[in-house]
C-alpha cells in the first residue's frame, strides 16, 4: 500500500495515468468541525486486478501540492470514475474550482442498471465483485497521522473494487444504449453551481409553519448573515446559532443586547461580541425591508387539485415501467412529480429527457385517456382506448 507525500511523487503517478481509459477515486475528509469539508485522504487506482497500481495520497503532508491531480481530473481522455460523487465534488470544487470530467457515478448507473436507490458502495462490491468490505475503520479520524495499515487497507478498498464495480457498470449501460441517460444525471454533479451555496438563498433551507412576508425578511437575513459568518471563518453553521434559534429570531425580532439574553434558545457565544451585532444588525435590516422586496414562498403546489384516482395509475404505470426497464422507480419520478402529473402540472423532470422516453410519454397519454392498464398475470399492460 503505498502513499504519496511529495508533489513529485503524484506528478509521477498522474503521468502513468496518460493513456489509460479510467482512473477509480475516492476521499477522506472530515467535517464536523468545519463549513467546508477538511480533505484527509485521496485514493487513485488505474486498471488492474490488483493493487499495484493504486496509492493513497497524503494531501496533509508537508509541502504537497494536489495540482498534479487536478491537471488529471481536467484530462477530457481519461473518465474519472466515483461513487455518490457529490461530496468528494464539492471538495475540489471548493478548493481549487475544479470538476473532474468526464464523470462516471456508478451510484447513479447502478439505479439505471436496476440496482435500486441510492445503492451503497458495500453493495455493489458484494454483488458485483463478489467480496465482503472490512469496515472495521469506517469511523476513523482521517485527519490524524500515523494512519494504521488497517486503515490504508479500509481505503484503499474503496477504489479498488470500484475497477470492477465500473467495469460492469460500464458494459451494462452501454449494452442497454443508456449512455445519455447516465451523461443527463452527470450535468448536476459537474454544474460548479451545484456546489456553491448563495447566503442570500440560505432562508429556503429553514423550515418554517409561518409565511408572513416581514417574518420572512428577516428570517432571510439572519440567515444570510448566519450563512456568510459560517463561510468566512470556515466553521459550522450550527456554531453559530441553529435553527430553531434562528425562528425564534425571526419571531421575537431583538432590536438590543438584553432582548438577545431573553432568547431561550440562542447559545451563550452568540449573544455577545461579532455574533450579537450581526444578529441586530440583520434583525434591522429585515424589519426596514420594504413589502415589495419581502421575501416569497413558492406556494404554487401547495393547493394542488390531484386528482387521486389518476394518482394512483400513474404509481401502477410508475411500477410497470420501472420493472421493464430495470431502473429505479424513484430515479425516474418521486411521488411528488407524480402527484404533480395528476393536478395537470407539466413542467416536471419525469415529463422531460430520458424520463420522458421510459414514463413520461405513457403518462400523458395515460392522462389524456388514450391508453389504459390491465393486468396480465403478474405483469401489468397499457393497452389503446
Amino acid at each position: 500500500m503505498k502513499t504519496l507525500t511529495t508533489t513529485e511523487e503524484l506528478a509521477a503517478y498522474c503521468a502513468s495515468a496518460k493513456g489509460q481509459p479510467y482512473v477509480t477515486v475516492d476521499t477522506e475528509f472530515l467535517r464536523e468541525r468545519t463549513y467546508y469539508s477538511q480533505l484527509c485522504l485521496v485514493q487513485l487506482a488505474l486498471p488492474g486486478k490488483d493493487d499495484s497500481n493504486a496509492v493513497l495520497v497524503d494531501p496533509l503532508a508537508e509541502g504537497m501540492s494536489l495540482e498534479p491531480l487536478h491537471e488529471l481530473f481536467r484530462d477530457t481522455s481519461i473518465v474519472k470514475v466515483f461513487h455518490a460523487a457529490r461530496q468528494d465534488l464539492e471538495i475540489f470544487q471548493v478548493d481549487a474550482g475544479v470538476i473532474p470530467e468526464p464523470l462516471f457515478d456508478t451510484q447513479v448507473a447502478a439505479m439505471v442498471c436496476g440496482f435500486g436507490e441510492q445503492v451503497g458502495y458495500e453493495t455493489l462490491v458484494k454483488k458485483i465483485a463478489r467480496q465482503q468490505l472490512d469496515k472495521s475503520s469506517r469511523f476513523t479520524d482521517w485527519s490524524r497521522r500515523p494512519l494504521t495499515d488497517a486503515q490504508k487497507k479500509y481505503a484503499l478498498a474503496d477504489v479498488t473494487h470500484l475497477r470492477q464495480i465500473y467495469e460492469f457498470l460500464d458494459k451494462q449501460i452501454k449494452s442497454a444504449g443508456r449512455e445519455k441517460w447516465v451523461a443527463e444525471e452527470m450535468q448536476i454533479l459537474t454544474d460548479p453551481e451545484t456546489y456553491i451555496v448563495h447566503p442570500e438563498d440560505a432562508w429556503e433551507r429553514v423550515r418554517t409553519r409561518t409565511n408572513s412576508g416581514r417574518f420572512l425578511a428577516v428570517l432571510r437575513e439572519l440567515a444570510r448573515f448566519r450563512e456568510s459568518y459560517a463561510q468566512s471563518r470556515n466553521i459550522p453553521r450550527n456554531r453559530v446559532y441553529k435553527d430553531d434559534a434562528l425562528v425564534e429570531l425571526a419571531s421575537t425580532k431583538p432590536t438590543s443586547l438584553n432582548d438577545l439574553g431573553r432568547s431561550r434558545l440562542l447559545l451563550r457565544e452568540a449573544r455577545k461580541g461579532d455574533i450579537a451585532d450581526g444578529i441586530l444588525a440583520a434583525v434591522k435590516a429585515g424589519n426596514d425591508c420594504p413589502p415589495e422586496d419581502f421575501p416569497k414562498v413558492d406556494t404554487s403546489r401547495d393547493k394542488m387539485q390531484v386528482n387521486p384516482a389518476l394518482a394512483d395509475l400513474l404509481r401502477v404505470l410508475l411500477k410497470a415501467k420501472s420493472d421493464a426497464s430495470g431502473v429505479a422507480a424513484r430515479l425516474i419520478a418521486p411521488t411528488s412529480d407524480l402527484d404533480a402529473i395528476a393536478a395537470g402540472y407539466r413542467d416536471v423532470p419525469a415529463l422531460s429527457g430520458w424520463r420522458h422516453e421510459v414514463f413520461g410519454a405513457d403518462a400523458l397519454r395515460l392522462c389524456k385517456g388514450e391508453v389504459g392498464l390491465a393486468a396480465r398475470g403478474a405483469q401489468v399492460e397499457i393497452f389503446e382506448l
